[in-house]
């Protein structure tokens, strides 16, 4: 069985825009990302709200780092909404810019909502899929219930701000229903961040599972 490894990691994006951590709740995160997607080694990953793109970055980084032969997608508008604020256009160009530069050949923008981009995936293709859109309980709702038709058997789901329980969000509600139902783990760190096997579990998935007392250990400090 394939064995989990912490990697000592360097993202590059952290030299040419150092503000993408600064304006990120999920620094504390990255470092899981990134060794999910080497553990996984997923065809598709998905991610729905990029915002600066450090969550998005941290995937891809894993991706070029291995070699794997893996595309992320990152849909957004880029506009904001009431919990981020608005977005100013310089956002997107820049995230655009890095990607572009970074990992040209692993990372592609869909600037559109996220029900205009379904069409854009066939059903039971996406092996790793990030919801880290609009916070209201019934917008991460909707969200999971429509892409869950896009995850491919086995697949995982990752849902920020599960520990967030103020400013209207509902992420944390929606959540305790789907850990009730489904294999899981979670971290309550850098707002919580709660990984989900919707669709089926094999043995080395499940070995994550047994591993999450170590990994809260091991991420919660980086």
């Amino acid at each position: 069985m394939q064995e989990w490894k912490f990697f000592n990691i360097t993202f590059e994006y952290e030299h040419m825009a150092p503000h993408v951590l600064a304006n990120s709740a999920w620094v504390g995160h990255r470092s899981f990302a990134y060794d999910l997607v080497t553990f996984v080694q997923p065809k598709i990953v998905v991610e729905l709200g990029t915002h600066w793109g450090a969550s998005f970055y941290s995937f891809c980084q894993a991706v070029k780092d291995n070699w794997l032969p893996t595309v992320c997608y990152a849909v957004d508008t880029w506009q904001g909404d009431s919990h981020s604020g608005s977005y100013k256009e310089n956002v997107y160009e820049e995230v655009k810019q890095l990607a572009d530069t970074l990992y040209p050949e692993v990372a592609t923008l869909l600037k559109m909502t996220f029900d205009e981009a379904l069409p854009h995936f066939e059903d039971d293709s996406i092996q790793l899929l990030h919801i880290d859109g609009f916070h209201e309980y019934e917008a991460v709702r909707h969200d999971f219930e429509t892409w869950l038709l896009k995850l491919a058997e086995n697949g995982i789901v990752l849902f920020h701000d599960i520990a967030v329980h103020h400013q209207g969000f509902g992420v944390w509600k929606f959540w305790d229903e789907l850990k009730a139902q489904y294999p899981s783990l979670e971290f309550q760190h850098s707002g919580g961040l709660g990984v989900l096997f919707p669709k089926g579990i094999l043995p080395v998935q499940r070995s994550l599972i047994t591993l999450a007392p170590l990994f809260k250990e091991r991420y919660s400090q980086t």
